[in-house]
């Protein structure tokens, strides 16, 4: 393979308009989140990770899957987590069957707020896709995303 190369060419140019779609998503959420919600996109998935947990067998995330579902370091992830828990929106306790692990649930104000910001966010999602599917080299992807069906 070279340089030139024209499927490395292509590869890269679906990169760039991958990474183009996501920067321009992430911009408009994080902007309506912020406006609306004082929330930045990374607090609300946290969140919204978060709060799908349950007392169920596996119920309960360790903070290096948190890490992977919010696509941070886990050294981010743990700051991240600090600022929540300092704004009253998360708690930590320590794992009742192994007193090294702690747990992070999100607190009746924290569930509150992302209760409010899931509208924003989902309109913000929406308008930013719709946006994205007018221009001819994204609309491929967006149509891709809009096919997904995860977990199905």
């Amino acid at each position: 393979m070279t340089a030139t190369d024209p499927s490395l060419t292509a590869l890269a140019q679906g990169w760039c308009a991958l990474s183009l779609l996501h920067g321009r998503i992430e911009a408009r959420i994080e902007r309506a989140l912020q406006a609306g919600h004082n929330l930045s996109a990374r607090e609300y998935s946290l969140l919204d990770v978060l709060s799908r947990q349950h007392d169920g067998d596996g119920g309960h995330l360790q903070m290096k899957q948190v890490a992977d579902a919010v696509v941070l370091s886990h050294s981010a992830t743990t700051r991240l987590v600090t600022r929540l828990e300092d704004r009253g929106l998360l708690s930590r306790y320590l794992c009742p069957t192994d007193r090294r692990g702690i747990y992070t649930n999100v607190t009746k104000a924290g569930l509150e707020l992302l209760e409010e910001a899931r509208p924003t966010n989902n309109t913000a999602l929406r308008e930013a896709y719709e946006e994205a599917a007018g221009n001819p080299e994204l609309a491929p992807l967006v149509e891709v995303v809009a096919s997904m069906r995860v977990g199905a």
